[in-house]
């Protein structure tokens, strides 16, 4: 049975706990259901399906068990693996402070701009599929990466480092 993740915007420890969105996942018929971190990353087991179709039953059972939902985006893990393998970071000379970012969007941009935006020590590296890879260094200005991001591709979409997202593929 193939393995999925589902990446939850919005989620932190004070307004959903991770044992009853593993609940959720498992009410919903979703096998071997294992949350990672408490920031809305959770991995399970499921008939091959189409991301949109596992987003919508994901979604569903959280309104059901939760009484809410958060926007859902789903990738299985063998194509997390095949991200991380390819390191889009690697082809760039980035300080060693900086922090990368994976984006991962619901659907392919219909347009992405031909000069990627920068801001405040933000920049949108590249896009390759439904991925946005972004870096930034920690300033005074705040997390600008997210308006930057926002303002570029829209609200439906889910960010994680890529050390989580390591941590998701595992």
């Amino acid at each position: 049975m193939p393995r999925y993740a589902a990446f939850l915007r919005g989620v932190m420890p004070m307004n959903a706990k991770m044992p009853e969105l593993k609940r959720a996942f498992e009410e919903a018929g979703f096998d071997e259901v294992r949350t990672v971190l408490g920031s809305g990353n959770v991995v399970f087991g499921a008939r091959a399906a189409s991301d949109t179709a596992l987003q919508r039953k994901a979604e569903r059972a959280m309104e059901e068990r939760l009484g809410r939902t958060f926007l859902t985006v789903i990738r299985s893990i063998d194509e997390l693996r095949e991200l991380l393998a390819s390191d889009p970071f690697a082809s760039f000379r980035l300080p060693p402070e900086s922090k990368r970012i994976v984006t991962f969007l619901r659907a392919k941009p219909g347009r992405i701009p031909a000069q990627l935006p920068e801001q405040d020590g933000a920049r949108i590296l590249q896009v390759r599929g439904r991925e946005v890879f972004t870096t930034y260094v920690r300033s005074t200005a705040g997390p600008v990466f997210m308006s930057l991001i926002e303002r570029t591709f829209g609200e439906e979409l889910t960010t994680r480092t890529w050390d989580t997202v390591g941590k998701v593929a595992r």
